[in-house]
């Protein structure tokens, strides 16, 4: 019983951290594309729709960056 207890906890508390690193990075990535768009609200509605169309695209970490700064260049 003790085995299973010690188990039962040690995946529960992978899962949540695993769960937090995910959302962190959502975060990380959505304030990345709402900073390159500023305080218009046309360039933030568009920057996050272009951030769907990167996950949608699954473009990696490290290009995501210049891609979204490509595609802010280009709004309008």
């Amino acid at each position: 019983m003790d085995y299973f207890i010690v188990v039962v906890v040690t995946v529960a508390g992978l899962y949540f951290h695993w769960w937090l690193y995910v959302r962190m990075r959502l975060w990380i990535d959505r304030d990345l594309a709402l900073s390159l768009a500023g305080t218009d609200p046309l360039k933030r509605e568009y920057m996050l729709e272009v951030l769907e169309r990167a996950r949608a695209q699954k473009i990696g970490r490290k290009e995501l960056a210049a891609w979204l700064e490509r595609e802010a260049a280009g709004f309008r």
